[in-house]
């Protein structure tokens, strides 16, 4: 194949443009399959199905407050009001309730349902408690500070969610507090999408696998494990194959017994040299190209296409072989294409803006994504990290984000607001 495939090489907005395109078009077109697991072994997963209400939530009006249930009415009054009961979270209810005299309070806990009548909770710190009369009287200086009103510290029944509304949508990663939110719902097993799964080829006569002591002019095949890593992170279910030669027909054949997976993988090969065989591999197979490279560093011989399949048309990115360029242009591209599969409707890549501590200089033309560390404080400061390029993996094991210098800019000024790419 002729180098005049990179003609279609696009800037790095129009190549996120046509990922997103496709993500979107997977998400309502691609058939999931999903199965039943246990709320406790759903954490990282994708809901497959809605998770809905069982009852109202709160089931009652709820004390969010340790102190007294009484009419806001009889606080402002200045009279005292008479202690006549206690209620302590998880006392049973009685049915039909007693209603709240006028005058009378009801010393209440946090999460206790609310008696009838009773249309706020005065914290105990707000009263005073005669213990003689058992009353209690408003604080004078609360009076102006905080006046009681109706609703003052409860949660009325029904709303948080109502029974049968829906509280947990299908396309959910379930995150801790989901796991909590699915648990109050009474969902012991929920129906979560099956992980789609991804086929990784490394290709390169260069590589060993880590069970080979490599010789002189070797090196091991990281990438497979950064790639499997980074798609058991995104939700994916990675398949690590046999390493693949530089030779058109060995990755020919890997590429054809790769294809059963959801998604294909191809790390090493894309780029233009003599020995770079991904895309006439992939051309020979008959692939849709969608764009052979972006303007960007690391990462530029990215390509993205689909190849036909038995079981329908497969995506595939074919991704450079240094291994910092491998892990960028997955963050950027494929991530968001394989939430598209799991069908995960979280927006990614994500990025976050900070202060920038040092002055930054790079040759315009490209969109650059240098290896940083960002402190995590009110006013966040991103420090690029000193790397020898997109080979340099323990410099880069350094940083927790990429500094994103734009391709119309020759430097950046330290103090200067930028954005990152989070990892």
């Amino acid at each position: 194949m002729s180098h005049d495939r990179f003609s279609s090489v696009l800037s790095f907005l129009e190549a996120t443009a046509v990922v997103r395109e496709h993500s979107a078009a997977l998400r309502f077109a691609h058939t999931r399959k999903t199965e039943i697991v246990g709320l406790s072994h759903a954490l990282g997963r994708v809901l497959g199905r809605p998770v809905t209400a069982d009852r109202d939530q709160p089931p009652f009006d709820r004390s969010i407050r340790d102190g007294y249930a009484c009419h806001a009415a009889d606080l402002l009054s200045g009279q005292p009001l008479r202690v006549s009961g206690q209620i302590r979270a998880g006392d049973a209810i009685e049915l039909p309730r007693p209603k709240l005299p006028t005058g009378h309070a009801i010393e209440i806990m946090t999460g206790a349902p609310v008696p009838p009548g009773a249309d706020c909770v005065v914290m105990f710190e707000h009263v005073d408690y005669d213990s003689d009369t058992n009353t209690i009287c408003l604080h004078p200086n609360r009076l102006a500070s905080h006046p009681p009103k109706p609703g003052s510290n409860i949660v009325p029944a029904g709303s948080e969610a109502r029974k049968n509304d829906i509280v947990l949508y299908a396309g959910t990663r379930l995150l801790p507090a989901h796991i909590a939110a699915a648990a109050a719902c009474g969902a012991a097993t929920v129906q979560i999408y099956a992980p789609p799964r991804v086929s990784i080829l490394a290709s390169g006569d260069e590589l060993v696998d880590l069970e080979t002591p490599p010789l002189p002019h070797q090196i091991r095949n990281s990438n497979s494990y950064s790639l499997a890593a980074q798609i058991t992170t995104a939700g994916g279910q990675p398949q690590r194959m046999p390493l693949v030669r530089d030779d058109p027909g060995h990755m020919q054949s890997a590429i054809r017994m790769a294809l059963d997976a959801d998604l294909l993988l191809l790390s090493g090969g894309a780029s233009m040299g003599k020995y770079d065989f991904a895309a006439e591999s992939l051309q020979a197979l008959g692939a849709e190209f969608f764009f052979t490279g972006a303007l960007i560093q690391p990462g530029k011989p990215v390509i993205f296409g689909r190849l036909p399949h038995a079981t329908g048309m497969k995506y595939f990115f074919a991704l450079p072989g240094n291994p910092v360029s491998t892990m960028v242009t997955f963050s950027l591209f494929v991530h968001p294409l394989l939430c598209a599969l799991a069908g995960d409707d979280n927006r990614v890549p994500r990025f976050a803006l900070a202060r920038l501590s040092t002055e930054v200089r790079v040759s315009p033309g490209l969109t650059r994504f240098l290896p940083a560390t960002l402190d995590g404080g009110l006013e966040s400061d991103v420090t690029p990290v000193e790397w020898q390029g997109s080979g340099d993996l323990a410099n880069t094991a350094a940083a927790n984000c990429f500094l994103v210098v734009p391709p119309d800019r020759e430097s950046l000024a330290a103090g200067e607001t930028v954005s990152v790419l989070l990892n």
